[in-house]
C-alpha cells in the first residue's frame, strides 16, 4: 500500500511542480534500464538515407549517435537488426536489407551489426538485436527481394492481408525459421539481449483468414481468439528456450502494446494487447518464459499511469522497462510538452526493477523539445542494467593482482582476468572505502579488459578506486579497493604510492 501511495504521491508533486528544477523525486538508482529504440526501417534512425552506399559515413554516424546517447549515460541499444524479412548482418536465412547498399540483397563492405556491437560494448553500453518477428513487408516490398523473400520460398507459412505478407504464427515453420535465425545470431554475435517485436496477430485481424488452420488444429474446441494466443505464447516459449540453449544469459525481451487489457478502473478503449492482437505477455511473466517486457506506453495522462502500474502488479519478477513516446512531442505527431515525458520518467522510476525506453532515437539525439538536455539531468550518473537473478544470482570471484601506475598525467590500474566472460565495473571516490552502491561514484560500467586508465587527479584531493566483477547475468562481485596514499616530504614531493585494500 505504502509503495502505490508513494507513486500516487509523485505524480501529484508532478502535476503541480511549475518548473522542471523541481520535479525530482526518485534519485538516479544504480541500476535501471536506460534505452533507445534505434531504427533501421527506411534509414529513420540510421544510416540516413543520403549515405545509402557510403559506407564511411553510415559508420561514422552511427559513432556519433552512441557518443551522443552515452553522454547522457544511455545503456541500451535496441538495435533493429530484422526489419521485414530481411536483416543488418550477412545470413544465411534471410536477404540483407537494402537500407545501407540501396538493393535488396545486397551486403555493404562491412558487417552493421558487427560494428554496432563492437561499438556500443567499447562505450559501456549493451546491444540488443531486435527482431520484426511477424511481419514481412507490404507486396512492393517482399517483391522485391524476389526468390528470396521468404513467401517465394515457403509459401505455405505465410499469409497475405490487407496488401502485406505476414509469417503465419499457427505453422510449425515459423517457429522453425525464427528459431534457425535465433541460433546463427547467437551463436555468430556477441549480444546482449533479444528484443521480439510484432510478436503478435495484425491489427484489425477480424478478417484475418486463418479459418482453415484453426478449424484444422486438435485445440479447435477454444475459441479464436483463445487459439491465437496459444499460438502467439507457444511462439514465445519456443524462442525463449531456444536463445537459452545457446547462451543463457542472453537477455530474452519482447515490445506488447502498452496495454495489456481494461484494468478494474481504466478501459483501454478497444486497443490492448490482450483481445486486439492476442498477446498474452502477463502469461508470459508468469510462465517465466521472457526475461524483460517493454509495453509500448505511448499514451498520456490516464491512458498512462494505471496501465505501467498494471504492468508491473503482473510482472513476476520480470524487469518492466517502460515504452515512452518520445517521439510525440515532435509538432508532426501529437505535439506534447516536454512536462508529460517529465512526469512519466519520474513515475516510472518509483516503480522498482524497471526503466525506461525511449521511441526512437533521433528524437532524443535531435533533442526535441529540449528532451535530450532533460535527459542529461534524469540521467546524471552511469547505471548498470537490473540483474536477471531467475537466470543465475552467483556473485563473481572479487578481481584479484591490481597492479597501479601514477605519472604526471596518467592514472592506470591493471588486474587479473579470473573469467573471460566477466566485464568490469570502475568507480572512484575521494573518500576510502570506495562506496559501490552509491551511483555517484560508478566511473566506468561494463568494461571489457582487465584494465583503466585516466587522468591523474591533483595531489592534494587525491582519487580512491574500486572495482568490481560483473557476469553476464548482472551479478556484481565484492570490490577489490585502492587507496591512494600521498606522502609528501618537505623537501621535495615523493612519488604517489598506493596499496590494495
Amino acid at each position: 500500500m505504502k509503495f502505490y501511495f508513494q507513486i500516487l504521491l509523485a505524480t501529484i508533486i508532478l502535476l503541480s511542480s511549475p518548473t522542471l528544477a523541481q520535479a525530482q523525486f526518485v534519485d538516479a538508482p544504480k541500476r535501471e534500464y536506460r534505452a533507445v529504440w534505434l531504427t533501421t526501417i527506411k534509414g529513420l534512425d540510421w544510416p540516413r538515407e543520403e549515405h545509402r552506399g557510403d559506407y564511411a559515413a553510415q559508420r561514422a554516424h552511427l559513432t556519433t549517435i552512441l557518443d551522443s546517447l552515452q553522454a547522457i549515460h544511455i545503456n541500451t541499444i535496441l538495435l533493429q537488426t530484422r526489419i521485414r524479412g530481411d536483416v543488418i548482418y550477412p545470413s544465411e536465412i534471410e536477404p540483407f536489407a537494402p537500407v545501407f547498399s540501396g538493393q535488396h540483397g545486397v551486403a555493404p563492405d562491412y558487417d552493421p551489426l558487427a560494428f554496432a556491437i563492437e561499438e556500443c560494448h567499447r562505450r559501456g553500453m549493451q546491444l540488443h538485436a531486435w527482431l520484426v518477428t511477424i511481419p514481412l513487408g507490404d507486396a512492393a516490398y517482399v517483391k522485391g527481394h524476389g526468390r528470396q523473400s521468404l513467401p517465394a520460398k515457403r509459401r505455405s507459412q505465410c499469409t497475405r492481408f490487407k496488401g502485406a505478407w505476414y509469417m503465419e504464427p499457427s505453422h510449425p515453420g515459423t517457429a522453425q525459421h525464427l528459431s534457425a535465425l535465433i541460433e546463427e545470431l547467437v551463436t555468430r554475435y556477441d549480444i546482449d539481449g533479444l528484443h521480439f517485436d510484432y510478436i503478435r496477430y495484425p491489427e484489425g485481424n477480424s478478417s484475418y483468414p486463418d479459418g482453415t488452420m484453426y478449424n484444422q488444429s486438435k485445440r479447435w474446441r477454444q475459441s479464436k481468439s483463445d487459439w491465437r494466443r496459444s499460438n502467439i505464447t507457444a511462439l514465445m516459449r519456443t524462442l525463449y528456450a531456444k536463445v537459452k540453449s545457446i547462451k543463457p544469459w542472453v537477455c530474452v525481451s519482447a515490445a506488447t502494446l502498452g496495454k495489456h487489457a481494461d484494468t478494474s478502473r481504466y478501459s483501454s478503449y478497444g486497443w490492448n494487447a490482450y483481445h486486439t492482437v492476442h498477446q498474452e505477455a502477463q502469461a508470459w511473466m508468469r510462465e517465466g518464459i521472457i526475461d524483460a517486457l517493454f509495453p509500448m506506453l505511448y499514451y498520456a495522462g490516464h491512458h498512462f499511469y494505471p496501465f505501467v502500474t498494471d504492468w508491473h502488479e503482473h510482472s513476476h519478477g520480470r524487469h518492466i522497462v517502460a515504452g515512452m513516446g518520445t517521439y510525440q512531442l515532435h509538432p508532426d505527431e501529437k505535439d506534447w510538452e516536454l512536462e508529460e515525458i517529465v512526469r512519466q520518467l519520474h513515475v516510472v522510476r518509483a516503480h522498482p526493477a524497471g526503466g525506461a525506453a525511449q521511441f526512437r532515437s533521433k528524437f532524443v539525439t535531435d533533442n526535441t523539445k529540449g528532451v535530450y538536455d532533460y535527459l542529461r539531468h534524469f540521467y546524471p550518473t552511469p547505471a548498470l542494467v537490473p540483474a536477471m537473478p531467475w537466470l543465475s544470482d552467483t556473485q563473481p570471484d572479487t578481481p584479484q593482482g591490481l597492479q597501479v601506475s601514477i605519472d604526471k598525467s596518467t592514472t592506470t590500474l591493471v588486474w587479473e582476468s579470473s573469467d573471460s566472460t566477466h566485464l568490469y565495473n570502475i568507480y572512484s571516490s575521494s573518500t576510502y572505502p570506495v562506496d559501490t552502491t552509491d551511483p555517484a561514484n560508478l566511473q566506468r560500467s561494463y568494461q571489457q579488459r582487465p584494465c583503466f586508465a585516466e587522468a591523474t587527479h591533483s595531489i592534494i584531493h587525491p582519487r580512491h578506486y574500486a572495482i568490481t566483477a560483473i557476469d553476464r547475468y548482472g551479478n556484481e562481485s565484492e570490490p577489490l579497493q585502492w587507496k591512494n596514499i600521498i606522502i609528501r616530504p618537505v623537501s621535495a614531493p615523493a612519488p604517489p604510492l598506493g596499496q590494495v585494500k
